[in-house]
């Protein structure tokens, strides 16, 4: 049986994914297999999660999934896993609504798996009120366990010391402590830290950061905090895949596609056949559907451009057979996107829109989008869970039958969005699951 236990932070940025890679590679190092997931809706730790433990990680959403798709994605993460652990997004409590463990928050998590969790405190310029941060979470649910503290940005022995004295008082265990150091910190950019793909030098930098894990933290306390994590979830539907065998754009440009949903396509007897717009290759002709998912388009739209090869057989492929792109890829889809340059870059026009970048405008949170129509993600009616975390906007929306009607997460309509024309879709959203006919409602 697995343990597990949850690593999170009372906010986004305190260092919750720095500890969890040192961790990972320390545990891995040690001959351990160690699994990773991350809740909440994210593409970019999991990737770095899977470089650092050798397994792929996987989102474990309580908002976008219903409790069964959870179970069956969390008991995914255990196997031939001796310990896991789930880094959380954001702060630790942070979520929407109301609903009593389908919040979205890494909380709704600990309390349904009974998982401890390892508070990453970043304590610049702080002392011994971290402890009062401390004690707010130990005490405002009684169902989540905080077990230990990690202290993050550490400027000195002494500062450590007076901040674990105020712990003590909490009997709260200081589980390690790591300095200022920023050439720990991974570089990033507008959608959060450069792609695990790009960053060079990637296992040297995993393998110090094991080093720092085994001199800065108690792993042996680590191990012993952590609880069984064991849980009897079957197979249950994601989302329904496009075709038999799936061409998959998959490079720099196109990368953010969650594991989940790839593994739940598999084990429904789908084929994942991939290729790279990027080395100009077209959708392989073998194939019944094309998916582009999201990524980052608009920092290769030029050779995007140029891809000759790529954009002839997108359009032979689109004639006859299913293709939908996500964020990203329903930039591509569209007629012209405009880089963060202000320069145009002609891309596929299977669709009408034109998208811009040159003008940011953060986007970002739950959707719920209900298909107006068939299309390759579902057929019409279809209710699915998923998110939007884009920069870019729609310069001109096009003359194409919108996709889906969406909403936000407390139920606010948002009106029609996506594009539709004949076996091609494209939509902003991200999809995580779909709901339930019973949860629908």
């Amino acid at each position: 049986m697995a343990a597990g236990l949850i690593i999170a932070a009372p906010r986004s940025a305190a260092g919750k994914t720095t500890v969890t890679l040192a961790i990972l590679a320390a545990l891995r190092q040690r001959g351990i297999a160690v699994r990773a997931g991350k809740s909440g809706p994210d593409y970019i730790d999991p990737a770095f999660h899977e470089a650092a433990s050798g397994f792929p990680s996987f989102n474990l959403d309580s908002w976008a999934m219903a409790p069964e798709q959870l179970d069956a994605v969390a008991a995914e993460l255990t196997k031939a896993a001796e310990i896991v652990l789930i880094e959380s997004a954001m702060g630790l409590f942070d979520g929407v609504g109301e609903e009593a463990g389908r919040t979205g928050a890494a909380s709704d998590l600990a309390a349904r798996y009974h998982l401890p969790v390892l508070l990453v405190l970043d304590v610049s310029g702080q002392g011994q009120s971290a402890a009062a941060v401390a004690r707010g979470f130990l005490f405002h649910n009684p169902a989540v366990r905080i077990a230990g503290v990690v202290l993050n940005r550490v400027g000195s022995d002494r500062h450590r010391d007076g901040i674990g004295q105020a712990l003590g008082v909490l009997k709260l265990p200081l589980l390690g402590s790591v300095r200022r150091d920023a050439t720990i910190a991974l570089p990033g950019r507008h959608l959060g830290l450069v792609q695990a793909r790009e960053q060079h030098g990637l296992g040297e930098f995993l393998a110090r950061l094991a080093d720092l894990a085994e001199s800065m933290l108690d792993l042996d306390g680590i191990l012993a905090m952590a609880a069984p994590f064991s849980v009897a979830g079957a197979s249950a539907a994601m989302l329904r895949p496009p075709g038999q065998r799936i061409a998959l754009a998959q490079d720099a440009a196109f990368s953010f596609l969650y594991p989940h949903v790839l593994a739940g396509w598999r084990a429904a007897g789908a084929e994942i056949i991939p290729f790279s717009p990027l080395a100009d290759e077209p959708p392989p002709e073998d194939c019944d559907a094309c998916w582009l998912p999201g990524g980052y388009p608009e920092l290769h739209a030029g050779r995007l451009a140029e891809a000759g090869r790529f954009r002839a057989g997108m359009l032979r492929f689109a004639a006859s057979r299913s293709v939908h792109g996500e964020c990203g890829g329903h930039m591509v889809l569209g007629m012209m996107l405009e880089d963060a340059e202000g320069a145009a870059h002609r891309m596929l026009g299977l669709l009408s829109h034109a998208t811009s970048f040159a003008k940011r405008r953060l986007h970002l949170g739950y959707r719920e989008a209900t298909l107006l129509e068939d299309a390759a993600i579902g057929s019409a009616g279809t209710v699915l869970r998923g998110h939007e975390f884009h920069y870019a906007a729609i310069s001109d929306p096009g003359a194409d039958a919108p996709l889906w009607r969406l909403s936000y997460a407390l139920g606010q309509d948002l009106g029609t969005e996506g594009a539709r024309r004949g076996r091609v879709s494209g939509s902003f959203f991200h999809a995580i699951a779909s709901v339930p006919a019973k949860s629908s409602a």
